[in-house]
């Protein structure tokens, strides 16, 4: 008999393609359990020509709260792959890339105290869809928790508001500094033609929040306002039912003394890797949306905004997973 499952693999995830036989297993815990792996060994993955190695692994599986030995290999798309202490993420489309990074967030989901919290920081240059990845994963990782937890079915299809939700994206956008600080620094004129680089944020206030999250369980944090153009001050609320706490922004993973105290904040650091020249293009077309010239878009993308993606690619080695963006791939 076939199927197809996800695998946690040493916090790597990796497509399943056949099992055979079959032992009945209770799970009391979960109403219908979803495939959860208890042991891996022996998986190799390498770069171009993918290696597969077939292993033997006991798991639960599905719905019916079954215990398999599986015989497994890798597949070639979506994998994830690891270079020394990195892994490396792709596949075909970004839909397939949210799924995996949903499946893998549900296991650590799953493995920690109600109270707990596993936060996770995603870096990536302006442009590069960290928002985007961000609200899709949570969604997904949501809906996938509602699935497998023991909520009846009248429950799930009643479940209209976010009270049952474990996982939030928080955007370090909200630790820009206000427009009035940037006012009284030494060139005004130079602090507001580069908002947005790291010395236009509030490192300091970002760490606080995330240690008082860490400390308290709960948070209130602030977003941004781009109407304003300003931060709004204790508009996120991370609460103690929230268990993943999916951080994105910029400069997360800089190693700088400003910023270095995140990496022990973060139980996973991911980076979203796009091409430079694409994400700048997504810049430039956003500027041109908000009213600027074709000409005064790509001046202040030449001027800021490249020099800040390329601050942030730097960034790129201290990252435990990396995220190959399609468009990324497509320009490989």
């Amino acid at each position: 008999m076939a199927c197809l499952r996800l695998a946690h693999l040493r916090n790597a995830l990796v497509e399943v393609d056949t099992f055979e036989g079959g032992v009945p297993l209770s799970n009391p815990r979960l109403r219908q359990p979803s495939a959860l792996i208890l042991s891996v060994s022996n998986v190799q993955t390498t770069h171009g020509n993918y290696k597969k190695k077939s292993v033997t692994t006991t798991c639960l599986v599905g719905r019916n709260g079954t215990r398999h030995p599986w015989k497994f290999q890798c597949s070639s798309k979506p994998y994830l792959e690891p270079q020394q202490d990195v892994e490396v993420l792709q596949a075909r489309t970004m839909e397939e890339i949210y799924d995996i990074l949903a499946k893998r967030l549900l296991l650590s989901a799953m493995s920690i105290a109600d109270s707990s919290k596993y936060v996770v920081g995603m870096a990536g240059p302006p442009g590069a869809g960290k928002s985007t990845v961000a609200k899709a994963v949570v969604e997904r990782l949501n809906a996938l928790w509602i699935q497998s937890s023991s909520f009846t079915d009248l429950e799930r299809n009643n479940v209209k508001d976010h009270s049952k939700d474990i996982a939030i994206a928080l955007p370090m956008d909200g630790f820009h500094l206000y427009r009035k600080q940037l006012d009284m620094m030494k060139d005004p004129v130079e602090a507001h033609a580069r908002r947005g680089a790291p010395w236009t944020f509030d490192p300091d206030g970002l760490i606080k929040c995330l240690q008082l999250l860490r400390a308290q369980g709960w948070v209130q944090a602030p977003s941004f306002d781009h109407g304003v153009g300003d931060p709004k001050e204790n508009d996120i609320i991370v609460t103690y039912s929230h268990r993943i706490v999916l951080v994105e922004g910029n400069y997360l993973l800089l190693a700088d003394e400003k910023w270095r105290a995140l990496e022990n904040i973060f139980d996973e650091r991911w980076f979203l890797d796009v091409d430079i020249e694409n994400t700048l293009e997504r810049v430039t077309k956003r500027f041109i949306a908000l009213g600027k010239t074709p000409a005064e878009a790509k001046s202040r993308v030449d001027y800021n905004d490249r020099k800040n993606a390329e601050i942030v690619f730097q960034s790129k080695v201290n990252a435990d997973l990396i995220i190959k963006s399609v468009d990324s791939i497509e320009h490989m």
